[in-house]
């Protein structure tokens, strides 16, 4: 459906046997570590997320400067302006947060909410976006001659990919409330 661009496969490893000193943390640590490598690629996810709708944005743009109707471009519509105006703001929106996610990160504070937050909000804005931009180009929006229609299979794989929207909620609410109680 999607991920075109990304080289993925599967490893199997059978008896291979590491080296205390190539250990990433002490023995029991192995999970907590893996919980704490999810929040730097659920920021990359967003951030890919951001990037994927910036580019349906620009393609959107570019259709609606050339594509005439009526002997006008289709740009000069409201309706389509607004549609735009729209997918901007989400893109944009999507990118601050993200950045500041990132801005966390680097600066070794916790980031782990605004990761999650980053993640969900960005993948959700990816995905209309997308639609948003199909829908701006018509007919074309949906034949591989145009790349909007792909970029909208690969923004619904981002909604899944380092947890879905439901696990980015059960960990937001985490650093807001703590964990159940059981």
């Amino acid at each position: 459906m999607g991920m075109g661009g990304s080289p993925t496969a599967q490893l199997r490893f059978d008896g291979v046997r590491v080296p205390d000193a190539r250990r990433l943390g002490g023995e029991g640590q192995g999970f907590a570590i893996a919980l704490d490598a999810l929040d730097s690629g659920r920021l990359g996810i967003a951030a890919c997320a951001v990037g994927l709708a910036q580019a349906a944005l620009d393609a959107a743009v570019g259709h609606a400067r050339e594509r005439r109707r009526s002997g006008r471009p289709i740009a000069d519509f409201q309706g389509l302006r607004f549609l735009l105006a729209d997918m901007a703001t989400r893109v944009e929106a999507g990118r601050a947060l993200y950045l500041e996610a990132a801005r966390l990160r680097d600066g070794g504070r916790p980031f782990g909410r605004c990761a999650a937050m980053a993640k969900l909000f960005c993948t959700d804005a990816a995905v209309r976006v997308t639609t948003d931009a199909v829908q701006a180009l018509g007919g074309y929006g949906c034949t591989a001659d145009f790349p909007v229609e792909r970029f909208l299979r690969e923004a619904e794989v981002l909604q899944i990919v380092e947890g879905t929207h439901q696990i980015q909620r059960v960990v937001i609410a985490r650093h807001l409330v703590g964990p159940e109680s059981r």
